[in-house]
């Protein structure tokens, strides 16, 4: 707006000027040999169109701007849709794990007492063993003498079924 202001403020002060301004012929002599007449160059426009460029200039840096502003703002909405979503896996995964570790340790509480009542069991068992076995040993030591007493005890008992039974005493006093 201020460009604008002092481009128009330009316009009519020049123009007002133009209208004042007397037409002469240059004062002087011609310029010598080699010299040219002064002309203002025709690549330059003067301030007025100067200051025309700094505004279209200045449009296009703003509209620039404006563009790079509205970039930037999809961008860091963008990121920051982008980081809520990973937050909230985030946190999602974290009670998924979380359930999971508590399971687990229930598991492992359960696991301990099973393998705590299994050992008792072992233990109860392996005392069992013990016991038959010193039975079991006990037999097969002792085998030999009540192999031998049994049989004593049937020779005998077929001997009193024979007393009982009137057969001669002799015959069995000689055998033994």
């Amino acid at each position: 707006k201020l460009l604008h202001s002092a481009l128009n403020f330009l316009k009519d002060f020049y123009e007002k000027k133009a209208s004042f301004m007397q037409k002469q012929e240059p004062a002087g002599p011609p310029p010598p040999a080699g010299f040219e007449s002064y002309k203002n160059n025709a690549q330059s426009g003067g301030v007025m169109q100067l200051i025309e460029q700094i505004i279209t200039e200045a449009k296009a840096m703003e509209a620039e701007a404006i563009r790079s502003e509205e970039d930037a703002q999809k961008a860091y909405e963008d990121f920051v849709k982008e980081t809520n979503a990973s937050i909230e896996a985030k946190s999602k995964d974290i009670v998924e794990k979380s359930e999971q570790k508590a399971k687990a340790e229930v598991e492992l509480v359960e696991t301990k007492e099973s393998k705590e009542a299994v050992m008792l069991e072992l233990e109860q068992l392996s005392n069992y063993n013990a016991e038959l076995h010193q039975s079991c040993d006990f037999v097969v030591k002792n085998f030999e003498l009540r192999q031998t007493a049994r049989d004593e005890e049937v020779e005998a008992l077929r001997q009193a079924k024979a007393i009982l039974s009137g057969a001669k005493f002799e015959e069995f006093l000689q055998e033994a």
